[in-house]
């Protein structure tokens, strides 16, 4: 693998950030922790474990928090109210992720000889091909702070809602129009996308749980601050 210089390094990390003269590593003013504006929210932050889809902690994940910008933070809120009245609630994965972590997600990529998760999270497709299908990128919606993957919960966290699959497998199986699931997991993963859609929030059509706010505040910045 080719080398790049530390001071290239260093510029590409401030330009992510959108700036070139402020402390990288600092979280912007607009950006929040979930948890604190959302209290019953629950987190279930795989990157920070070797629970993930590369069997390692991921650069970046200081520690188990889930950051999002105030807009995005906002209008998850509002989806967090509603489900509340038919005892739901939501479980975030991951949501704001620094730059670093992605550049992780591509040197693992690369790395053609590690298939330690292949059967967990892309039994069926090559490694090889997990750019060319769109699962791994070298820019990342989450970067930007208002994107986010979660699921379906009972509001007391007791009970995980069956949506037909796992976060972060990569397959047509967890396309949210997937004819594979059961009736009744097709039906929870229309009603998570409702909701969200309903707030202000984009599907993507490759993974059920995964959404981006339509009117985010940074369409073309991608931080790398270090979620702590």
């Amino acid at each position: 693998m080719r080398l790049i210089p530390i001071n290239l390094l260093l510029f590409a990390a401030l330009v992510f950030t959108g700036t070139t003269n402020a402390n990288p590593t600092l979280m912007p003013q607009d950006f929040v922790y979930l948890d604190a504006v959302i209290p019953s929210i629950r987190l279930e932050m795989n990157y920070y474990t070797e629970s993930n889809f590369i069997g390692k902690p991921i650069d970046g994940y200081i520690k188990p928090r889930a950051i999002l910008t105030r807009p995005a933070a906002d209008a998850l809120r509002a989806v967090q109210q509603e489900l509340s009245v038919f005892g739901l609630g939501l479980k975030v994965f991951d949501a704001y992720r620094p730059q670093r972590a992605v550049n992780h997600f591509v040197r693992w990529a690369d790395d053609l000889q590690d298939n330690s998760m292949k059967s967990q999270h892309y039994p069926n497709i090559d490694k090889s091909r997990l750019f060319k299908e769109g699962y791994i990128s070298s820019r990342s919606g989450h970067s930007r702070g208002s994107t986010i993957d979660l699921t379906l919960v009972s509001l007391n966290g007791e009970e995980t809602i069956d949506m037909g699959g796992i976060f972060d497998f990569f397959g047509p199986e967890s396309w949210p129009t997937a004819p594979t699931p059961t009736p009744s997991q097709r039906a929870h993963r229309m009603l998570l996308q409702v909701l969200m859609e309903k707030h202000g929030f984009a599907p993507y059509s490759q993974e059920w749980w995964h959404f981006t706010l339509k009117n985010e505040p940074y369409p073309d910045t991608y931080f790398d601050f270090p979620v702590q």
